[in-house]
């Protein structure tokens, strides 16, 4: 057979693999769906009555899970941390107090290196989740909520390999956080404070939080003469201007196809008899990718940011370029 042949074929064969194992996954995940039943709303009510936080454990393969769990549950308004189970029989059992939940995870259940937490959370009194696929093991008997996982071959074809078991404890774990931070009506502004950083920072970023303020907008009344209104544009630099009324709300906007519009006699006319009335705006608590949406929308490059509380008022102006600097897109 020839190197091309060769490769061809392995490749095939690597791809029947993929597909084996995502498939056995799948269905697997499937069986856990139908599989949950009441333990699942007694765990969720039993973190959502607990004063303290969820301490997620679980050894090897089921650690790594817990951890990602915690971060999840953590990010999404409950707070968790990970208590890795060796390190708590030296030292981080105090990690665990009264009015926190323990999340413990182990496949089998009788993982030993568990023996000394599920004994800390029996002494005294804390909550106890356990998720495992055998019933009757020793945590499904210790916990006060057990959430079995059903009887799915695992990936690997030999059964000895953590996949099936791991996928399916994860997609448990999304389904605790996601059924808390729905209950808890937690928004995207509340994601957004324990996410600041990177795309999704960005991505949520509120138009207070880019927009220019104070002495940086083009603001000019009804009453200025034109050339004052094109000063006002050249020296700020954002291309358009907005009018205010004698009471101080945002009553128009002049833009360069107002200029255009106007040009026959620009300079002897007022800014009121050049804007165009009733502006599109936005307000501060939007998120910079509602407006950078608008924007698109209406193909503009400006909103002017209106505060309702305000009367109207202008508080800032905020440019497609803050948004992609900002890297809202």
């Amino acid at each position: 057979m020839s190197p091309v042949a060769t490769q061809m074929s392995d490749t095939e064969t690597f791809l029947s693999t993929a597909r084996r194992v995502i498939t056995t996954e799948a269905e697997a995940l499937g069986l856990l769906s139908a599989h949950l039943g009441a333990s699942f709303g007694e765990a969720v009510r039993l973190i959502l009555d607990a004063p303290g936080r969820v301490i997620v454990s679980g050894m090897g393969k089921s650690g790594h899970v817990g951890r990602k769990i915690a971060a999840t549950l953590a990010s999404t308004g409950t707070p968790a941390h990970f208590v890795h189970p060796a390190e708590a029989s030296h030292g981080d059992l105090g990690m665990v107090a009264k009015g926190d939940v323990a999340l413990v995870l182990s496949n089998s259940g009788e993982t030993p290196e568990l023996a000394d937490i599920i004994a800390h959370t029996r002494r005294f009194g804390i909550p106890l989740i356990g998720v495992a696929s055998r019933d009757g093991s020793t945590l499904v008997r210790q916990s006060d909520v057990a959430i079995l996982l059903p009887n799915a071959p695992e990936a690997c074809g030999s059964g000895i390999v953590p996949t099936t078991s791991t996928t399916m404890t994860l997609a448990l774990g999304d389904a605790l956080a996601v059924a808390l931070m729905e209950h808890r009506q937690f928004t995207p502004e509340h994601f957004r404070q324990f996410h600041p950083g990177g795309k999704l920072g960005a991505r949520l970023s509120k138009v207070a939080d880019l927009m220019h303020r104070g002495t940086a907008l083009p603001l000019v009344s009804e009453t200025s003469p034109m050339p004052d209104v094109l000063l006002a544009i050249s020296q700020k630099g954002f291309g358009v201007a907005g009018v205010t009324d004698a009471g101080g709300a945002l009553s128009g906007i002049i833009t360069d196809g107002d200029l255009r519009r106007h040009m026959a006699g620009l300079l002897d006319l007022t800014a009121a008899e050049v804007m165009t009335r009733n502006p599109r705006t936005i307000g501060p608590s939007a998120l910079a990718e509602t407006a950078v949406a608008l924007m698109n929308e209406k193909k503009i490059t400006c909103l002017f940011v209106v505060d309702p509380a305000e009367s109207r008022a202008a508080v800032g102006i905020l440019h497609i370029h803050d948004c992609l600097r900002a890297g809202v897109v």
